[in-house]
């Protein structure tokens, strides 16, 4: 039986792995596919953000030892994530120096090292991290036209699709505190929900068009497709 788990950082993950994810991998072959928000197993009452590594790391650690008939893999966005201090992930201050695609690597690479380390036989087969560039609200930037008509906002094309066209890919727009994704979003958007809009949104887009504008996202759900023939 071939089973997934994805843990997520807060309620719109969740919600874009039920909705959107999930349904795509079962329809390829996988018999069972969940989100779970990490560190509490229990999806009522969190609010989401993310926690520091080291009990992330715990969370997954228990869970695939709890589970070793099931996979998992891990979605958080890259923007935010500690750097420092006890809360800092492996790699991401390293991360920030190379290039977005390199740094999402590398990133992914180190959060899979490090769970390595400390659980017997060979992780990769049993877990997959993901890190979202820059967040998930990149996302959205796949399809400006929809992204707009979902939020009710059609006058904001083309501001939306000024930011896009800046970038090569969704995923390169970047990660300071006053233009990463979400804060450019925000500064258009009134009251900006990335719950209600955000997952609105991603449901019109759909995952196709997704896959097609970023190629870092597109690897990431390959990878789980081609777990099934493991």
């Amino acid at each position: 039986m071939k089973r997934l788990v994805v843990h997520v950082e807060g309620p719109t993950e969740f919600a874009f792995v039920r909705e959107l994810l999930a349904p795509h991998l079962l329809s390829c072959g996988y018999d069972a596919v969940w989100p779970r928000l990490v560190g509490n197993a229990q999806l009522a009452r969190r609010t989401g953000g993310i926690k520091g590594w080291l009990a992330v790391r715990q969370d997954i650690i228990h869970h695939l030892r709890e589970n070793r008939g099931c996979r998992a893999t891990l979605m958080v966005d890259y923007y935010g994530l500690p750097q420092s201090g006890e809360k800092a992930w492996p790699g991401r201050a390293a991360a920030e120096k190379m290039p977005w695609p390199l740094g999402a690597k590398h990133l992914a690479q180190r959060l899979l090292d490090d769970v390595q380390t400390r659980i017997e036989g060979e992780v990769r087969r049993q877990f997959l991290p993901f890190v979202t560039m820059h967040e998930f609200e990149g996302l959205l930037f796949s399809d400006c036209p929809s992204f707009a008509r979902a939020i009710l906002q059609p006058d904001l094309l083309p501001a939306l699709q000024l930011i896009r066209d800046s970038f090569g890919s969704p995923e390169a727009i970047n990660d300071s505190p006053a233009t990463a994704p979400s804060k450019r979003i925000e500064a258009l958007v009134a009251g900006y929900s990335k719950p209600v809009q955000g997952m609105r949104a991603a449901r019109t887009i759909g995952l196709a068009v997704m896959r097609r504008e970023c190629t870092h996202f597109d690897a990431w759900l390959t990878e789980l497709e081609q777990w099934l023939r493991d």
